[in-house]
């Protein structure tokens, strides 16, 4: 991760938000929406990390794994026991697309912590796009699979039969929310810890107080690293919750 900081007159001037600029790889020229930038770049390395890693790396299939296959193994059967315990069996089918989710959002949250890397989840256009699919996707499935009675999400039958209405324009909006809420919640959380970082590395230039910076930022970065697993793994089985929706729609 980008940082900078350097004084001017007599204060310290420092910019934290300007490692999330999206810029174009080559030139200085305006960007439009077929422009190489640093957004598609540490995109593709993510995607590069994810193959080298489940596809690549498991390519042997050695009965003594190595540490990379051992790694792989090891995830795949965390995210296969949460799509099983949250969807149950006949969720299962639809695990490639969570496990795949799920390694996305994990290699391009860790990638965004390497020096001079540019943190793709940082920004809402990413995340939306990954929630909006979700969405879409959860929604439709939901009307294949069981036609209007879908719409028994909505209706909460445990209630009292005056609180049903109220309960479901609740339900209703809340459930359109969820995009949103769905998106934010990874980019904001990446973003934040990306300011934090860079306002903690500024004032290591401040010799007078530079060994405690040293000392937040390590911690900070710390705390970061568990972020950025701990935001994939929520957005994962956030969306094992909307698929269960989708497969059992009745309250």
């Amino acid at each position: 991760m980008a940082t900078e900081a350097h004084g001017e007159g007599t204060g310290l001037v420092f910019h934290p938000m300007d490692q999330f600029i999206v810029r174009p790889l080559f030139g200085d020229g305006p960007i439009h929406w077929y422009t190489p930038t640093n957004v598609t770049l540490w995109l593709m390395l993510a995607v590069a990390v994810v193959w080298v890693l489940f596809v690549a790396g498991t390519s042997g299939r050695a009965l003594i794994p190595s540490r990379v296959q051992s790694v792989a193994e090891l995830t795949y059967g965390m995210i296969h026991k949460m799509v099983e315990d949250v969807t149950g069996k006949d969720g299962l089918k639809y695990f490639p697309y969570v496990f795949t989710l799920f390694c996305f959002i994990l290699f391009a949250n860790l990638l965004g912590l390497l020096p001079k890397s540019f943190s793709t989840t940082s920004h809402i256009a990413v995340t939306a796009v990954l929630a909006v699919c979700v969405f879409v996707g959860v929604t439709v499935l939901g009307f294949v699979k069981n036609g209007t009675e879908f719409l028994g999400l909505f209706w909460v039958k445990s209630a009292p039969l005056a609180m049903r209405p109220i309960l479901a324009v609740i339900e209703l909006i809340s459930y359109f929310v969820r995009p949103l809420t769905h998106s934010i919640r990874l980019a904001g959380n990446i973003m934040a810890g990306h300011a934090v970082l860079k306002v903690f590395a500024a004032f290591a230039a401040v010799a007078a107080i530079a060994p405690v910076s040293i000392i937040a930022i390590a911690a900070m970065y710390g705390l970061e690293l568990l972020v950025a697993v701990i935001q994939a793994y929520v957005f994962t089985i956030l969306t094992c919750v909307y698929l269960k929706d989708a497969l059992h729609p009745a309250h």
